[in-house]
């Protein structure tokens, strides 16, 4: 993925208004981020635990949804899997649910998935991150085949949540 700027990432948002979007938290270390390595661009508001983003360039533009990921009891731990990146996490995986873009969103209509909690996949598909023991499940595909189904799940979702 090629390096981001604030401005691109705020004017990519689909599933929010262009105030919120200028208002929402963009992360200010995106020159440290190992984009070489990113398929998409995820983070988690610091200011607000629940809430998170995704930015990614899918069909040649850039694309970028707002999330709600609610949190979970205390002590609920369970083996979960990430539907973009397919690896499983102990406690590591959350519902995150992004409003419908335009009209069915502004009447409460969204699309849920389950996503790495830290939004790192493409550095888990990597081996760059680990995901612990069992985290990632002994596959034939080539990398470069599971960097592709990851796009793939991602196109997909963010087409659910445009439909």
């Amino acid at each position: 993925m090629k390096p981001l700027t604030e401005q691109e990432i705020r004017a990519a948002f689909l599933n929010c208004t262009k105030g919120e979007a200028k208002r929402l938290s963009v992360p200010r270390d995106l020159a440290d981020r190992p984009w070489e390595d990113l398929d998409y661009l995820g983070w988690r508001d610091p200011q607000s635990p629940e809430r998170a983003y995704i930015a990614a360039e899918l069909d040649g533009h850039l694309q970028a949804l707002v999330l709600r990921c609610p949190t979970q009891p205390s002590g609920h731990m369970r083996r979960s899997m990430c539907s973009l990146c397919v690896t499983t996490h102990t406690g590591g995986v959350s519902l995150m649910v992004a409003p419908k873009a335009g009209k069915p969103g502004q009447q409460g209509n969204s699309v849920g998935a389950y996503i790495c909690g830290d939004l790192a996949c493409s550095l888990y598909v990597r081996g760059k991150r680990d995901a612990g023991v069992g985290g990632r499940m002994h596959e034939s595909l080539t990398l470069e085949e599971k960097i592709q189904r990851t796009v793939a799940n991602l196109a997909a979702f963010v087409a659910k949540v445009t439909a």
